[in-house]
Order: C-alpha cells, then sequence, then structure tokens
C-alpha cells in the first residue's frame, strides 16, 4: 500500500517538444500493471489474515456436530402415515424435531415380519396335565422365606388317595388332619407344642400311637409297614377308601361324655362332665390302638389283620369292637352320675 503514495508525491515529467507522445502511452500499462499487481498482493494478504481466522470456526463447528451426533439416541422407525384425513383421538401426530433428543416409541403393527411377546408357560397347568391318578397339587407358603412353594403330592403309600374323604362328625372336623401326604412322617415337628399334634396327619398319628409294647417302642418303620398292610386288608375287603374307613371308626368311638370326680368334705362324689373334641379323637386313637394290640396277644391272626378288623368293626359302629365298647361303657357310666 505503500507504492501508491510515492507514485502520486512523484511529480509528472514533462516530454521534451521534440519528443512524440508515443513514451506516454508506453508508460501508462506499466504504472496500471503497478498498480494490478499491488492489488492483488494486499488481496491475497488478506485472505491469508481470513482464513487461519476461519479455519478454527469451522473446526469447532465441526467438533460440536460430533458431540451431538454421539449423545443424540437413535431414533426408531417411524410408524406408517395413516390414511388421508385419519386422526387419532388427540389429533394428527406431528414430527418430532431433529436434535432434540425426544425419543418416541412407535406401535408395533401386527403383520408379516412383527414378533409376537412370547407367553411365559404355566408351570400349574403343566403340573395338572402331568398329574398321575390320586395325585395332588398344592400350594403352600414357607415358614422360613415366606414364598409360595408349589409342590405335588401322590396318594398314601402310593395308593390311596385323600381326595373324597370326608369327616362326618361336626365337632371332629378341625382336629382330623386329613391334608394330603404320600409318606406319614413328619420327624418329629410338632412335638413338644401345646395342640400342635392337630397339624399331624391322622394316618401318622395312628402309627405313632402303635408304639405301645417293650417290643414296638420306636419301632417306627415296622408300624409304618403294618399300618400299610392293614389299610390293603381294609380295601380288599370293603372294597373302599381305607382312609375314609379309618375316619369313619374314629368318629364313632370317640365318646361324647366321661366321669370325673370331685371331693366333698373327704367323699368322693362321681360327675358327668362333656368331652372336648380334642380329647375324644385322642381317647378314640388310644382304645383302637390298645385293642389291636390286646387281640394280637396269644392270638394266630398278624398285627395287622387285628388292626384291619379294628377299624373296620368300629367303622359299622358293633359292639364287638374294643374301641365301641369302651365308648359305651364310658357313656353309660356318665349318663348314671349326672
Amino acid at each position: 500500500m505503500m507504492m501508491p503514495e510515492n507514485e502520486e508525491k512523484a511529480p509528472a515529467v514533462e516530454p521534451a517538444p521534440e519528443q512524440k507522445e508515443a513514451p506516454k502511452e508506453e508508460a501508462a500499462p506499466a504504472t496500471a500493471t503497478v498498480t494490478a499487481t499491488t492489488t492483488a498482493t494486499a488481496t491475497t494478504t488478506a485472505t491469508a489474515s481470513e482464513a487461519p481466522a476461519a479455519e478454527p470456526v469451522a473446526a469447532a463447528s465441526e467438533e460440536g456436530a460430533d458431540e451431538k451426533a454421539k449423545k443424540a439416541p437413535r431414533k426408531k422407525a417411524a410408524p406408517k402415515k395413516a390414511k388421508d384425513g385419519a386422526e387419532g383421538p388427540e389429533g394428527p401426530e406431528a414430527p418430532a424435531a431433529e436434535g432434540e433428543g425426544a425419543i418416541t416409541e412407535a406401535p408395533v403393527e401386527e403383520g408379516e415380519g412383527a414378533e409376537k411377546p412370547k407367553k411365559a408357560p404355566r408351570k400349574k397347568a403343566k403340573a395338572e396335565e402331568a398329574l398321575g391318578e390320586g395325585e395332588v397339587v398344592i400350594e403352600t407358603i414357607d415358614d422360613k422365606t415366606d414364598m409360595k412353594v408349589t409342590y405335588t403330592v401322590r396318594p398314601l403309600f402310593g395308593k390311596y388317595p385323600f381326595t373324597g374323604v370326608v369327616v362326618t362328625n361336626p365337632g371332629l372336623q378341625r382336629y382330623i388332619n386329613i391334608n394330603p401326604v404320600s409318606i406319614p412322617h413328619s420327624s418329629a415337628r410338632h412335638a413338644n407344642r401345646p395342640f400342635a399334634k392337630i397339624n399331624t396327619n391322622i394316618v401318622e398319628r395312628l402309627i405313632n400311637g402303635m408304639m405301645r409294647t417293650e417290643w414296638a417302642t420306636g419301632e417306627k418303620a415296622k408300624m409304618y409297614r403294618v399300618v400299610e398292610d392293614a389299610f390293603d386288608i381294609i380295601a380288599k375287603r370293603t372294597k373302599a377308601n381305607p382312609i375314609q374307613v379309618f375316619v369313619d371308626a374314629l368318629c364313632n368311638s370317640a365318646p361324647k361324655e366321661e366321669v370325673t370326680r370331685l371331693r366333698y368334705g373327704g367323699i368322693n362324689v362321681p360327675k358327668a362332665v362333656d368331652v372336648s373334641a380334642s380329647r375324644r379323637l385322642d381317647i378314640a386313637l388310644r382304645n383302637i390302638c390298645l385293642g389291636t394290640i390286646s387281640a394280637s396277644h396269644n392270638n394266630k391272626k398278624r398285627l395287622e389283620q387285628c388292626l384291619a378288623d379294628e377299624i373296620v368293626l368300629a367303622s359299622k359302629r358293633e359292639i364287638n369292637s374294643y374301641a365301641v365298647a369302651k365308648k359305651e361303657e364310658l357313656e353309660r357310666v356318665a349318663a348314671s352320675a349326672r
């Protein structure tokens, strides 16, 4: 930019009169050439000065675009457009603006290629389909974990189901436990707890009651086989479920009254009292077991045969039964002591 100022200040050279005007015409292009060269140099300098400033801006814009592209979530495929004039319950849907980061869930249309959600298999239905004859599915809550537990129970001894067994005596319905079990053995889970014996299955209580004499104390495996064989004999003789026959025998041999003694001035006076339902069941079980053991002494019959005879006679309320005879005797004495 300094060269044009020097040229303007320089004095113009006047040509001699003898010289022609041709040199003036040759000098003009030289001046124009110098001016054009100076202008081109200034333009190049300005462009060079502007270029470094533009490159950081462009680089910054590219970095910002890359960060937005990384942060912006991938958009799902937009749903198909509805027919002309069709609007949703809230009016026509507006397309989401790009770059805002809004996620729109497109409804999945049923059609070819659309994957349907898989349904979880119903375990209970499968268990019911695979159930055999007499098996029962039971749902309980575990006391330790408070979790729901489902399991399948086979019939008693693998032969006799608990389904259809009914307790005819209303007073004993609460205390005769007929919950389904396949093996009547609870490992003394309810021992040494008041009134916890009502949680023990009634068949297991019969097995425990048979362990009375010196040769049967603690022999639960032996008594288990005796009761199983006795139930087989009952099933062959009566053509009925032996569990139902046993429950009927308990109801028929449970006394309703018994006698207690009151002391008045040194004199004992018998007095009739009602019997609780829990004690009625205990007396009935005890009398059936005692009658079976007493009948097996000095007898050719085996223990399981004697047990089957006692249960069948008591279920029919016959006086030949030891348990029924004891019940009648107690109630007769109580009736005279009222």
